[in-house]
């Protein structure tokens, strides 16, 4: 028994040992497996945050682009709202023109109506025989007003069909404006993709496709605009503007049409991603070297061109121009504080119209001008037509008093002319011809009473 305690006792620090290293070795396993999911989660994890970094930069993007359309959607909005504006004017404009088109006819019913009561009261007073004698006269004199009248009634007419076959025309226009520049958009960059570092080419290729959208604008060449002007500044330096677009007051829009898209045809034609963000890159230097350079031009200290304060710098596609100013948010701003606004076929299309559309406006306002002065030299011989009308009429009262007053003396009293006349008759002295039967009829009329 005694024994057996003592092995129990000796055998209880083995024991006690074998738990110890039993719980450190279970203890041991339990961290190295903590570990190893610590270490798994922690690699997922960072799985998790490169999936978020490439979330972020997608919605960045996303915002990015987001803001691109909104500002796109502000211009559709502002040439939408400037489209309806001119509609308005032009409404108005019409219903001003028809009024001045209504008074302008009761005026002429009015003064017909007057000429025709003032003829029938003067020449019905007067005998037939002096109607006759003078309606000749008075068909002449008033045949030259006549034909006045009428070329003036067809100006007015003429002005109000032009006027709405304008109107009409715009509409179309509008119309036809999204499916043209979406065409001129693909050949645009067929050809410019044809167009591989060929600057002159390049040049006169964006050269043709300004020229197509003025010949689209309504605008007329040599008249509205001019192309490839030569122009001196006060150092005698040559400048060549592509465009110059004229404007009403004696000033002048200037276009011009040579910015290199080299990098952006690199930039749509390689498929390697870092390829194509320094192909975007020199794309947007490229541009903005070109505002510079067109800023330091200053066209309008040119003498003999009346330009405006800002240059137009025409990009004939659109996709290089979205690309760009992605490629860099200030590069819009830069150049509105350049004084240059850069434009598309779409943007400079409708900014043409708009310049057409005043100039429409302004010869109509020119067409108003000769209308207003015809009408008064119109009134004016009028004027005068009725004051001859009216002096003739005086006259021939005078006429009437002094025959009367004649007659009278012929054919009245005792021993006036007729009656003696008629008793030499009487008396057996032959005659020619016998005197007028009215005469002697108004003596014998006197006698009687």
């Amino acid at each position: 028994m005694e024994m057996n305690i003592g092995v129990v006792l000796a055998a209880l620090p083995l024991a006690m040992l074998l738990g110890y290293l039993v719980c450190a070795w279970l203890a041991n396993k339990r961290q190295r497996d903590l570990l190893g999911q610590i270490e798994q989660q922690q690699q997922q994890l960072q799985q998790q945050s490169v999936k978020l970094a490439v979330a972020e930069e997608r919605l960045a993007l996303l915002n990015q682009r987001e803001s691109e359309l909104q500002a796109l959607q502000q211009q559709l909005l502002a040439l939408k709202t400037e489209n309806a504006e001119l509609n308005t004017r032009q409404q108005e404009q019409h219903k001003h023109n028809e009024e001045k088109i209504r008074l302008l006819q009761d005026a002429e019913n009015q003064l017909k109506a007057q000429f025709e009561s003032l003829a029938h009261r003067i020449f019905e007073e007067r005998g037939k025989q002096f109607v006759e004698h003078n309606k000749t006269s008075i068909e002449t004199l008033v045949a030259p007003l006549k034909q006045q009248l009428g070329e003036f009634k067809q100006r007015v007419e003429s002005v109000y069909d032009n006027e709405t076959k304008d109107r009409i025309s715009l509409r179309e226009e509008i119309v036809s404006l999204r499916r043209d520049t979406a065409k001129m958009n693909q050949e645009a960059l067929n050809l410019t993709r044809a167009l591989k570092g060929d600057h002159k080419t390049q040049g006169n290729w964006g050269e043709m496709i300004l020229e197509k959208v003025l010949e689209q604008s309504g605008l007329r060449k040599g008249i509205e605009y001019e192309t490839q002007g030569a122009y001196r500044d006060e150092d005698k330096r040559l400048f060549k503007p592509d465009v110059i677009v004229r404007l009403p007051d004696n000033k002048d829009v200037v276009i011009d049409s040579k910015v290199s898209l080299n990098a952006y045809e690199r930039y749509c034609s390689t498929e390697d991603d870092a390829e194509r963000a320094e192909a975007l890159k020199q794309h947007v230097e490229a541009v903005r070297a070109h505002i510079k350079g067109l800023s330091n031009k200053d066209y309008s200290s040119l003498r003999g061109l009346r330009s405006l304060d800002f240059v137009l710098l025409f990009m004939p596609i659109e996709a290089a121009f979205m690309a760009a100013f992605q490629g860099d948010e200030k590069l819009f701003n830069d150049a509105f504080e350049h004084k240059i606004v850069v434009v598309t076929p779409t943007t400079l299309l409708a900014t043409l119209r708009t310049i057409q559309n005043i100039w429409r406006y302004e010869q109509q306002n020119e067409n108003a001008r000769l209308i207003a002065d015809k009408a008064g030299a119109l009134y004016d011989k009028i004027r005068g037509f009725v004051e001859d009308i009216e002096k003739l009429g005086n006259q021939l009262n005078t006429v009437q008093k002094t025959y009367d007053g004649i007659v009278n003396k012929l054919s009245s009293g005792q021993g006036n002319l007729l009656r003696q006349a008629s008793s030499l008759e009487d008396l057996g002295v032959k005659v020619k011809k016998k005197l007028p039967k009215s005469l002697t009829e108004q003596m014998d009329a006197g006698d009687d009473a």
